[in-house]
């Protein structure tokens, strides 16, 4: 059985094959080639586990995430069994891994949803996941320029300082959210917020709203009115959004929006979403995370460091 440590996956994994790897794995979800279950979370003494689990007929493998958060911090692991015979053949440590999978399908989700030309992204955050957010979506739009806010002035200048010279594009620190998304085509919430870090009057017109901080139903990064009004909601799962996207569900409760109403980003991929290229007032992204994604970039790592490729 192959065993990858963090070092490992950093060596192995970048952004282009991750979200290489998404399109594949959204693709095959629309397919009926690809299967996934909502996380699940078991309480234990100070601590919590987090079991997420998919099928990948394309790939001829099953997988697995689990991991466990404490106040110190989380500790995660991604399993691989072959189809064909039940053996495990991969354990993979997957901090690393798991940033980049979940900055690589925001990049999916710009590549299908974000105004043609968009030049001007805004992240809101400044922390490990606001990293791979910015770097996916520089790898899918050709931008000009982007900003950060987050709520700590070192935090963010170090950020800006740190993205700039690794992406090769002039990051800007900002002292405010709206000066960040004055603007802005593509606006990502990567925060740990509780409350609505977002609101609709930060918004510029024809933009698209990735919201990607929150898993759990009590937390909400967008303000009220932009699930509202949103021209489109795509979700990465209808499923597991409606058991942890607080930022839709809120919306729900408030009889401003329906689970009817959302689509898949399977079904932007796979063309049955119809999507305007302009005009199209803001939309939303909504993502929680799914296994399918950890399995599929997974699998990638498992090919390159067998060389199997």
């Amino acid at each position: 059985m192959l065993h990858l440590t963090e070092a490992d996956v950093d060596r192995l994994l970048d952004m282009p094959a991750a979200i290489e790897a998404m399109e594949g794995a959204f693709r095959a979800l629309a397919a009926g080639q690809a299967k996934n279950l909502p996380r699940r979370r078991v309480p234990g003494d100070g601590v919590l586990l987090h079991s997420m689990e998919a099928s990948a007929d394309y790939l001829g493998l099953l997988g697995w995430k689990h991991y466990t958060t404490r106040r110190e911090g989380a500790r995660f692991h991604v399993g691989l069994y072959e189809q064909s015979t039940g053996e495990m053949v991969a354990l993979i440590e997957a901090d690393r891994l798991g940033q980049l999978r979940t900055g690589a399908v925001t990049g999916l989700a710009c590549k299908w949803l974000s105004a043609p030309q968009s030049r001007v992204a805004a992240i809101i955050g400044s922390g490990w996941q606001a990293e791979s957010q910015l770097a996916a979506v520089a790898a899918v739009a050709q931008l000009d320029e982007a900003r950060v806010y987050s709520r700590s002035v070192e935090r963010r200048l170090s950020f800006a300082e740190r993205m700039s010279a690794d992406l090769g594009l002039s990051v800007r620190a900002c002292d405010s959210v709206s000066a960040a998304t004055a603007d802005a085509q593509i606006v990502v919430t990567a925060t740990t917020s509780k409350t609505p870090v977002l609101e609709i009057e930060h918004l510029a017109s024809d933009s698209l709203v990735c919201a990607i901080g929150s898993n759990w139903l009590q937390k909400s990064e967008l303000g009220e009115r932009i699930v509202e009004q949103a021209s489109l909601v795509i979700c990465d799962s209808v499923d597991c959004c409606r058991e942890e996207a607080g930022d839709l569900q809120a919306a729900v409760e408030r009889d401003e929006f329906e689970w009817s109403d959302a689509r898949e980003l399977a079904d932007v991929v796979a063309g049955r979403v119809a999507v305007t290229s302009d005009g199209f007032g803001h939309r939303v992204f909504k993502s929680v995370g799914m296994a399918i994604e950890d399995v599929a970039i997974a699998h990638v790592a498992r090919c390159r460091a067998t060389g199997d490729v």
